[in-house]
């Protein structure tokens, strides 16, 4: 079945029957929309998810400032490298249908694929790839990305690069090697990457804005135009086509209403699709990894941080988040799953600013204030 949403303006609530997250929800709104105004930020979509329900879902600003066309719940953005963890959902639903393993070797699926240093080459599996780490030195080959060349021009030129550690060893964040899922996925599936894509996620979790091409995205009317800020002003920019060559890494589009219906699935609530142990295996530690977001220490100190597949894992004093952010062609675009709390929020903008830096920080401490209060007054009313 297809998943309940709220419409786009978000129903009024009626104050009677308000809950705790009703509060939580209002004040976060209010704040997106005086961080949006203090920044600029010409458009934005924000998608709250609690426990198998969409909370919240709406467009604010506009998809290109010289038009003032409004963004609303199907506005399409590009989601950068949040395109990864959606991927990873692919493989993951792959793994439990058996058509993949997470210790596949890459040579398994891509004939004539080696390494350098030789020895490594049978070592490289499906699990190294979707935890960055491969071996291959930070952002090998991401300028052949920016260059335009095709997947299989890059993937080829992989056996050039000696590998700074053995696959599993040590995290190094990369574009193209994770890519080396789009060739996985194809051979094992039979289809393009695309194909799998729509038919085992897009397909199933009603995601019908979502796409995987430069033609697709320009293609369509309600799209997110990107901008940058130049001379004092946000301005439109072109849609580029880079990050297409490299699907699995940076190139799907998607509207905030697709998210959402993915983000009810990730928290384990679409086991029709893709089941909560699956999941699981997603969201657990495989290497040690810089925090991304260092603006997470606003709302907890970071303890320690890791790659899982496809996710950020940062690990707090008693929280674990699930967490992805990523940038490209002037989007911004920040992911968060809070396994435990059965909460997520996505954040999708079209123009790069400290709106998207604080978003989702500011969203759990607002969260933990509120729940704070709740507890602390149950407890004073406790016999």
């Amino acid at each position: 079945p297809d998943t309940p949403i709220i419409n786009e303006a978000v129903a009024e609530r009626n104050t009677a029957s308000a809950t705790p997250f009703d509060a939580v929800v209002s004040e976060y709104e209010q704040y997106i929309k005086e961080s949006l105004a203090l920044t600029g930020t010409p458009g934005a979509a924000v998608a709250i998810v609690k426990d198998s329900l969409i909370v919240f879902l709406k467009g604010f600003g506009v998809r290109n400032v010289e038009k003032q066309d409004s963004v609303d719940a199907h506005t399409i953005f590009r989601l950068a490298s949040v395109s990864k963890p959606v991927s990873a959902t692919l493989a993951g639903i792959l793994v439990e249908d058996s058509i993949l393993h997470w210790q596949d070797p890459v040579t398994k699926y891509i004939a004539g694929f080696d390494l350098s240093p030789a020895e490594f080459t049978d070592a490289l599996q499906l699990r190294h790839v979707l935890s960055q780490s491969t071996g291959f030195p930070y952002h090998t080959y991401t300028n052949l990305i920016e260059d335009g060349r095709t997947l299989a021009d890059m993937l080829n030129e992989l056996h050039q690069v000696e590998l700074i550690a053995q696959p599993g060893k040590v995290y190094s964040y990369q574009n193209v090697a994770y890519s080396i899922l789009d060739s996985i996925v194809s051979k094992a599936t039979n289809s393009t990457f695309e194909q799998a894509m729509k038919a085992h996620v897009f397909g199933p979790l009603f995601m019908a804005d979502a796409s995987l091409t430069y033609d697709d995205i320009i293609s369509r009317t309600n799209v997110a135009q990107p901008h940058l800020y130049r001379g004092r002003q946000w301005k439109p920019i072109p849609i580029s086509d880079t990050y297409y060559n490299a699907a699995p890494a940076g190139g799907i589009n998607a509207s905030i209403t697709d998210m959402a219906k993915w983000m009810v699935a990730m928290l384990g609530y679409r086991s029709d699709v893709i089941s909560p142990g699956t999941i699981e295996q997603l969201y657990s530690p495989h290497v040690k990894a810089t925090a991304k977001n260092r603006n997470f220490n606003r709302w907890s100190r970071i303890k320690r941080s890791y790659y899982g597949l496809g996710w950020r894992v940062i690990q707090f004093q008693e929280d674990t988040l699930a967490y992805h952010g990523g940038y490209v062609n002037g989007y911004r675009s920040e992911v968060a799953i809070h396994p435990s709390k059965k909460i997520a929020i996505c954040v999708l903008a079209n123009g790069p600013s400290g709106f998207s830096d604080y978003a989702l920080p500011s969203f759990f401490r607002i969260y933990d204030k509120h729940m704070k209060t709740l507890i602390d007054s149950v407890s004073v009313i406790a016999p």
